[in-house]
């Protein structure tokens, strides 16, 4: 088996060369070299994830499949993967029926880059750091909002996660040469950037506020808000799946934004300056 280290620059110069053929709809990208995560990684991966029996658990470029197949047996979760390696599709179907688990699970030869992911509430990946990035506008146009992302030893650049674990392995040196291991948490975040219509407690203004908000490392949040002919501050915000908080600042104090966004509008508590009241928003017309 060829390790990361010595096929890292080789596969990435295979993946960047590939990526046109996906528009002309080639055969599948091979997004690097089979590295199998540890088995006591796939362990930690899931129960980061907080894998459980209501979950459907996705890994792209699956292997010999023992993400998925952990992620039936002992969290009790649906799901499936994939891999271009037909050889290790089938290997990773015949565990599923030798270990019980085939009505839970399934592995298909496919392209990770045109596979649906929809169904996920949970996806994993151990891949290339140059591959992991080319996924992320396919992963925020395709999976739904408080999906949780689990990624291998290399992050998302640009994304702020949830949590990662940093720890040192021994059977990571056959693997990358180091026994260095990363854990990368995620979760999509719900889609809030633009212009909103913002009803406030009285003490801040008794009429409808246009508020405009910006994301920034994917799940951070700032913006302004006109309160009372003046502009004001927005900062401190981040988004969490469909779960929202920021601050906003006028002369008299900073006033402390929770909530929740669902259907197109967001509601929720805001606690500052004495005041611990109702908000909610919609989109600006």
């Amino acid at each position: 088996m060829t390790t990361l280290t010595t096929a890292l620059a080789a596969s990435l110069l295979a993946a960047a060369l590939c990526a046109p053929a996906r528009a002309l709809d080639k055969p599948p990208v091979n997004a690097g070299p089979y590295v199998p995560s540890p088995k006591s990684v796939v362990s930690d991966m899931l129960t980061l994830a907080e894998v459980g029996p209501n979950d459907f658990v996705i890994d792209l470029g699956s292997g010999d499949g023992r993400i998925v197949l952990t992620a039936a047996k002992v969290f009790g979760a649906r799901g499936f993967g994939v891999d271009i390696d037909e050889k290790l599709v089938r290997e990773a179907n015949e565990a599923a029926r030798n270990e019980g688990v085939a009505d839970q699970v399934k592995f298909t030869t496919q392209d990770l880059f045109k596979t649906d992911i929809s169904q996920a509430t949970v996806l994993t990946m151990y891949l290339l750091p140059h591959t992991v990035n080319m996924l992320k506008e396919k992963l925020l146009r395709e999976l739904k909002p408080g999906t949780k992302i689990i990624s291998h030893d290399y992050s998302l650049a640009d994304w702020k996660e949830e949590k990662s674990i940093h720890m040192d392995l021994e059977d990571k040196v056959a693997i990358s040469g180091v026994t260095t291991t990363l854990i990368w948490l995620y979760r999509v975040p719900a889609r809030i950037a633009g212009a909103w219509r913002v009803r406030l407690p009285a003490q801040l203004s008794r009429d409808a506020v246009r508020m405009e908000l910006a994301t920034f490392r994917t799940t951070l949040l700032k913006g302004k808000a006109r309160i009372r002919g003046r502009d004001v501050i927005i900062d401190g915000g981040s988004i969490q799946g469909n779960r929202v908080s920021f601050q906003l600042h006028t002369d008299a104090g900073s006033y402390e934004f929770t909530g929740t966004v669902k259907d197109g509008a967001m509601q929720g508590i805001v606690e500052g300056g004495g005041v611990k009241s109702a908000w909610s928003a919609a989109p600006a017309q």
